[in-house]
């Protein structure tokens, strides 16, 4: 791992974790549904255009065409679909948290489906990492967090776990851009229709709102998942997963800045724990 790709993944997780804190300012004021379909056409209407720009096209290989569509309804619709919804009634850092398991699920996943190899640094970091989660929920659900809000996370975060395993294996072969807008207009296509079978395009249209509506649209909706894939391709998937851990510490750290959300001694704990466990159980895995 160099500079470039320890620059990239520290990127990468700043970008990645300070979503949750822009969409919790978006859905105060938009329906969530409706409004993340519009930040995917954006996102996706200027990441296709930049592609075409690049001189890449849309003559995608099989494997790119799957990505495309796995994202687009796990990632983008499902996962993040639900956690727009979710962050009505919860607050963004413990969105945030609920979303840095992924890592650990995935590890747990590979265990158990695919029979890998787990060295004893990963089985310890897994049950860090659950023991982490559990510290965190119990003091947020008796402190009164919506459980609605935490089961909808949860279903996301599987979802995004049962896309990162379909990928497992997929190459690259180029057009890296096109991929990304491609796989966010799939998001849109999917919840565009959804949005207005169950919501009411009812906005109040504040310098707030616009400003993380933009932000999100571009910073972690584009610039994050390019950089991610570029990460991936330069060092691999695994190497790449260990920046995974930085989005418990950074998700709180930005909810706490920019939204005065709260951080008990417990919740602070949990994140060091979960973070801890996510590092170790990568670790492992490049070491096998």
């Amino acid at each position: 791992m160099d500079f470039r790709a320890l620059f990239l993944g520290l990127a990468f997780a700043l970008m990645w974790s300070s979503a949750f804190t822009s969409a919790r300012i978006i859905v105060a004021e938009a329906p969530p549904i409706l409004a993340l379909a519009l930040r995917f056409a954006i996102s996706g209407g200027v990441g296709v255009a930049l592609a075409l720009a690049m001189g890449q096209t849309a003559r995608l290989t099989r494997g790119q065409w799957t990505a495309v569509v796995v994202f687009g309804i796990c990632q983008n619709a499902l996962y993040l679909g639900l956690n727009f919804v979710a962050m009505q009634w919860i607050e963004a850092s413990l969105a945030a948290i609920v979303a840095s398991v992924m890592p650990l699920l995935v590890a747990v996943c590979i265990w158990v489906l695919f029979g890998e190899r787990t060295r004893p640094l990963g089985v310890a970091g897994l049950i860090a990492g659950t023991l982490g989660v559990a510290l965190i929920m119990g003091t947020r659900v008796q402190g009164g967090a919506d459980m609605l809000g935490i089961v909808f996370c949860l279903i996301g975060v599987m979802a995004l776990t049962a896309a990162t395993l379909a990928m497992r294996g997929v190459s690259g072969g180029g057009n890296l851009m096109m991929v990304v807008g491609l796989q966010m207009l799939v998001g849109s296509a999917v919840l565009t229709p959804l949005g207005f079978a169950l919501e009411t395009w009812d906005v109040t249209w504040t310098p707030r709102l616009i400003t993380a509506l933009a932000y999100t649209t571009l910073v972690p909706g584009l610039a994050a998942t390019w950089v991610w894939f570029t990460l991936v391709d330069r060092i691999g998937a695994t190497p790449a997963a260990t920046f995974h851990f930085l989005n418990p510490f950074f998700g709180v750290v930005v909810a706490a800045l920019l939204l005065g959300e709260r951080m008990g001694i417990a919740d602070a704990v949990g994140v060091i724990v979960i973070a801890g466990g996510i590092l170790a159980v990568q670790v492992s895995r490049m070491r096998a």
